[in-house]
């Protein structure tokens, strides 16, 4: 029987200092922490909830590896994106970032104004663009490679009624996680992105909910995901074990997305129409 060869092993090491954007609670917050637990310093930052963003640095330290906070204002474009130049000199390089900052609507195209689609986009997408660039030359520079991971939603890859551009600005950053998979590769720094269903945080109205404690009969999996599980798929791609997965979107749902026509099947009535 044929043997196996081993795979070589990873002569750069794990990363060591990342930076997470919107981590001042949710899937960033427990993202930040998940990536403290396995050696990285960690830079945070926050648009309005300081106390949050703090809550997050003490949580990071605790686990025995430095914090950096950050306020970060994807409104201001394309100034903003310096505080990522910031953090990579308190941290001293950065290794991985991740894009978790975001925002929404609960609204339809037709009532919506075009200030609201664009303040979207630019959080969503145009932030998540400059950020990348920025974390990307500091990676290129000191040529040790790294990671870009991308939070996106399972509206990256199927549509809502009410959320017209967060549904854009998901899908965008999933091409544009493809293309800079393509562009960055030869330095070795590889680009992925998370899709989340329903996870149980503020953005979502469920903030300190347990989601074992949640009922969805739509998802295989009867519940509503934890931020920590999230995480988990974040930091797993942040090691050198995902050193050959780049350009993938890793759906994290529950099961959501597999429901597609079988849900659609179900409905008796027309309530899905209202955002």
């Amino acid at each position: 029987m044929a043997t196996i060869a081993p795979l070589p092993e990873d002569r750069r090491g794990a990363p060591m200092r990342a930076v997470v954007t919107g981590s001042d609670s949710g899937i960033g917050a427990a993202t930040a922490v998940a990536l403290a637990g396995g050696g990285c310093d960690v830079g945070i930052t926050f648009h309005r909830d300081e106390q949050g963003a703090e809550r997050t640095a003490q949580q990071v330290r605790e686990r025995g590896v430095t914090a950096a906070v950050r306020q970060l204002d994807l409104t201001d474009l394309p100034t903003a994106a310096s505080v990522i130049d910031e953090l990579a000199a308190e941290l001293g390089g950065i290794d991985v970032l991740v894009n978790c900052a975001g925002t929404g609507t609960a609204q339809r195209v037709m009532d919506m104004d075009f200030d609201t689609w664009r303040q979207v986009l630019s959080v969503d997408l145009d932030g998540a663009f400059l950020c990348s660039q920025r974390a990307a030359a500091h990676m290129i520079e000191a040529g040790k490679g790294g990671r870009i991971i991308n939070i996106t939603s399972v509206h990256e890859h199927a549509p809502r009624v009410g959320a017209a551009p967060y549904c854009a600005a998901k899908a965008g950053l999933g091409a544009l996680t493809k293309v800079l998979a393509m562009e960055l590769a030869q330095y070795d720094i590889t680009v992925n992105s998370v899709a989340p269903g329903e996870i149980s945080t503020p953005m979502t109205g469920q903030e300190d909910v347990d989601p074992r404690t949640e009922s969805r009969p739509g998802v295989p999996l009867g519940r509503p995901g934890h931020a920590k599980e999230v995480a988990a798929v974040v930091a797993f791609l942040a090691t050198p074990a995902a050193g050959y997965v780049t350009g993938s979107s890793y759906v994290v749902d529950g099961g959501l997305l597999l429901m597609g026509p079988q849900a659609g099947g179900m409905l008796s009535d027309d309530s899905w129409r209202e955002p």
